[in-house]
């Protein structure tokens, strides 16, 4: 894919997001990378999610950059669990009020062996100066990772070489391995455990 100029109106990232709220990255050619006009990115960073409070006492280490083969190899290292892999983005609304659900589902479910690893959909270039520092701030028991590659498909296609760049998009992979289930836009905590279930 080429590299895209991407603009999210303030009005769709700000728009209060249901149970299938998503945004979807539809994008119009340009030389340049992703953009997210500085004042929608302010005013994302005002809104407060909706679902259950992150872990009290809980820090996750701090995001980092990841490849392809990092990603192969960091979920190669799972294998044996259920892992919940959810793509997000500092300015994508639905998925910051879904972050504190599944950090919940996460520390709900450890015991039954299921993790929680988060993709971060951010250029790669916003990790030291926006992704940490608000990843540290508004959900500093989440743990995740953030794209090293400037398209975005070449990390997700890891596990999905047909994502439609629609965010949240939260994969559900079994303890074999295997991608169980694709969910596309935000979930709430009982829906989660729910589909959770399902998974082998």
């Amino acid at each position: 894919m080429s590299h895209a100029r991407l603009v999210v109106p303030a009005s769709l990232l700000l728009a209060a997001s249901g149970a299938a709220a998503a945004v979807t990255l539809a994008a119009e050619p340009s030389a340049g990378g992703l953009l997210v006009p500085p004042a929608a990115t302010l005013a994302i960073a005002q809104v407060k999610p909706d679902g259950a409070a992150a872990a009290a006492g809980s820090v996750a280490p701090a995001a980092e950059l990841i490849d392809p083969a990092g990603l192969r190899k960091l979920l190669a290292a799972q294998r044996g669990k259920v892992v919940v892999l959810n793509l997000w983005a500092t300015w994508c609304v639905p998925c910051l009020r879904e972050i504190p659900d599944l950090v919940a589902l996460e520390k709900e479910l450890a015991p039954r062996g299921v993790t929680l690893i988060g993709l971060g959909m951010d250029e790669p270039s916003a990790l030291a100066e926006q992704v940490e520092p608000f990843r540290r701030k508004n959900f500093p028991a989440f743990r995740t990772w953030l794209r090293s590659e400037p398209d975005m498909d070449a990390l997700v296609s890891v596990v999905d070489p047909a994502w439609n760049e629609i965010l949240p998009t939260t994969y559900l992979i079994g303890r074999d391995g295997k991608v169980a289930q694709k969910i596309q836009g935000k979930r709430t905590l009982e829906q989660f455990r729910e589909l959770i279930r399902e998974v082998p």
